[in-house]
């Protein structure tokens, strides 16, 4: 039984709430085992089938995990507390590369580019029963996937890449399916899985992106659906290589009813080419957002896939938001057709930066990672350690417990650095930081 917090409510629906309450406030912690549920009946004073009906809720809101015999726990990290709380506080006067975003001065103005989409609105207003896609839009960005031999497919726009694979994932699956992830991985995607109710498979990650065992043993153990980040992986920046998408091509095309989600996040800052996977499967999609290139506050994604796919993402969103404003669709129009960004250099820039610091640091005998996108990631024997180090040294960094599992799938401990904004006098600086950390010691590999 738990001895510092006690489950309270009647009916189901109180005590899952009572339950998920707790967690969401810290008073029950991840990892900790909760009552049997005939134990805990017998406390409350109500029927077994009242706490077997709050523990699959919990469940399938993705607050607690049950292993057979072992019982019920809280999940290493479940929905209710989200893994931003797992961040540095950055002190006056330390330089943040932590937080994975873009460089303000490479994003475009986005006046022009509204004030233009605001004067053809006035003039045309979209109205109720309109197509609630911009046919320009469409235009461009197919032509774009076509250009990088991504399959023929309807297409349609969310707010986001995270709104996208969230559409994707709740029209084919059910609580309790399996999804086999990166780890490391992109932390929201890690915290949406469970937030669905369905269960994560952790897969392993190298600079080419997923390991095939690992996806290979997910999928002969039943995972329905696989993520895969393209380019930039979030946080190690894997690319997939043609070799490696051989590879996976293969072994999906012989699991032709997994359900295949592609995350492009990184189209327009990368200067690697797109190795897509779609076409091997019956169900898949792919997914390009904006927010990289031209801002994170446009909340705009494009998404193609095969028909049922994108027909169900369609009409689940009629029922909700209804559609993307074509406001904001018409604005990235304007700055995809008006040169506000010039992609080339900004993959440049961002290659530029992120070599640099690689190299500096591979000098100073510290062993990091990034094929691509805004981030290095840096295996360490001891995460908060180094985390703590760095910060007594003047420079925040992401831990990467923000970015793994928890499944002991042999991520080891790392940080994550973001370069889009380092100038270059700094990287001497950080990379002289981190060894001294670090003391050019031997680190762990993440896979």
């Amino acid at each position: 039984m738990l001895v510092d917090y006690r489950i309270a409510g009647r009916r189901a629906m109180e005590i899952a709430a009572d339950v998920e309450r707790a967690v969401s406030e810290g008073r029950l912690e991840p990892g900790r085992q909760l009552p049997p549920m005939r134990e805990l009946a017998q406390e409350l004073g109500v029927n077994p089938n009242t706490v077997a009906s709050a523990y699959r809720t919990l469940r399938e809101r993705g607050v607690i995990e049950t292993a057979g015999r072992k019982g019920s726990r809280v999940r290493p990290r479940p929905a209710t507390t989200g893994r931003e709380a797992i961040q540095v506080r950055v002190p006056p006067g330390a330089r943040d590369v932590s937080r994975g975003n873009p460089d303000p001065a490479l994003l475009p103005p986005l006046a022009p580019a509204f004030a233009a989409a605001t004067a053809r609105a006035d003039r045309t207003p979209v109205l109720y029963g309109d197509d609630p896609l911009d046919p320009d839009l469409v235009r461009i960005a197919r032509a774009e996937l076509d250009a990088d031999a991504v399959p023929d497919g309807p297409l349609t726009v969310t707010s986001g890449a995270l709104d996208s694979i969230e559409r994707v994932l709740a029209a084919h699956l059910r609580p309790g399916d399996a999804v086999a992830v990166e780890d490391p991985g992109w932390g929201s995607v890690l915290d949406l899985v469970p937030a669905l109710g369905l269960r994560v498979a952790p897969v392993g990650v190298d600079d080419e992106g997923p390991l095939p065992e690992d996806l290979r043993r997910a999928l002969e153990d039943g995972a329905r659906a696989v993520v895969v980040t393209d380019r930039a992986q979030n946080p190690v920046g894997a690319a997939v290589g043609p070799e490696r998408a051989r590879e996976l091509r293969a072994l999906l095309r012989r699991h032709p009813d997994t359900l295949l989600i592609e995350d492009d996040h990184g189209h327009g800052m990368v200067d690697l080419p797109l190795h897509p996977l779609a076409g091997v499967t019956r169900s898949w999609a792919f997914v390009r957002s904006v927010a990289k290139t031209y801002g994170p506050d446009l909340r705009l994604a494009v998404l193609t896939g095969d028909p049922v796919t994108v027909d169900r993402v369609r009409g689940r969103q009629r029922l909700g938001p209804g559609w993307v404003s074509r406001l904001t669709q018409r604005a990235v129009v304007e700055l995809w057709t008006s040169g506000a960004v010039d992609r080339a250099a900004v993959a440049e820039s961002y290659g530029r930066r992120r070599r640099a610091l690689i190299a500096e640091l591979g000098r100073l005998g510290v062993r990091a990672h990034g094929r691509s996108g805004m981030n290095v990631w840096v295996p360490v024997p001891d995460e908060t350690g180094a985390v703590a180090g760095m910060l007594q040294a003047g420079w925040a960094v992401a831990p990467g417990a923000r970015f793994r599992t928890g499944a002991g799938t042999g991520a080891g401990p790392g940080i994550r650095i973001t370069v889009s904004e380092l100038e270059k006098g700094e990287v001497a600086r950080l990379a002289g930081a981190l060894a001294r950390v670090l003391e050019a010691g031997p680190a762990r590999p993440y896979v």
